[in-house]
């Protein structure tokens, strides 16, 4: 009888809307959220000077990515023979101010370092100030930057290459996701192996 009334006055409509409403607010964030309190410590990270492509789309299908951060260029230093006839190495520091995505290592893990260290600035073409979007793999258990296109200057956390970006991490780096976004990664060379990972990928899903 008590139920009667609470639904006759329209009160039970009511309560579905309030819980409902609750729950929307209590929504699981997206793999690209991730709540960090930095320590006043650095990572380096070491420079695979020697493989032959950077960027977000590394390999036939898309390597995972295993560190991914929106940062400010704090320093860079002059460019030394420090690495000998390998590469020009140019040290530089990078300042985390977000980061997307973290892969657990065995042996070197990110442990919410605010700053990170590596020496392949050379020929990057940027200065101190500048916001960049940076994508590390892993090799040999501690991660690593694979070459210039792996840091992209951008235009702060609302620039489209990190709402891209985030799409792809969000998404389980599915690249179909990222279809109509070629044009985009198109603007810094990156067009093109998006297109080849797209197409790998469409075609593993035509597998019987």
């Amino acid at each position: 009888m008590g139920v009667r009334r609470l639904y006759r006055r329209g009160t039970l409509p009511i309560l579905a809307m309030l819980f409902l409403m609750g729950s929307c607010g209590r929504q699981k964030k997206s793999n690209s959220e991730i709540a960090i309190t930095f320590t006043q410590d650095t990572l380096k990270v070491g420079y695979t000077y020697w493989w032959p492509e950077s960027g977000p789309f590394v390999g036939s299908c898309g390597e995972e990515l295993s560190l991914v951060f929106i940062g400010t260029v704090m320093e860079i230093k002059d460019p030394t023979d420090a690495a000998g006839p390998l590469y020009t190495a140019q040290e530089g520091i990078i300042s985390l101010d977000k980061v997307l995505k973290i892969k657990k290592l065995n042996a070197n893990t990110y442990r919410n370092q605010k700053f990170l260290l590596t020496d392949c600035f050379h020929d990057l073409a940027l200065s101190v100030g500048d916001q960049v979007l940076v994508f590390c793999y892993d090799y040999e258990g501690e991660y690593s930057i694979p070459g210039n296109k792996s840091i992209l200057k951008i235009n702060g956390a609302d620039d489209p290459l990190v709402k891209s970006i985030r799409t792809y991490i969000d998404a389980g780096q599915d690249p179909l996701k990222l279809t109509d976004d070629r044009g985009l990664w198109a603007t810094v060379g990156l067009g093109r192996k998006l297109e080849s990972i797209i197409k790998c990928r469409t075609e593993l899903d035509a597998l019987p």
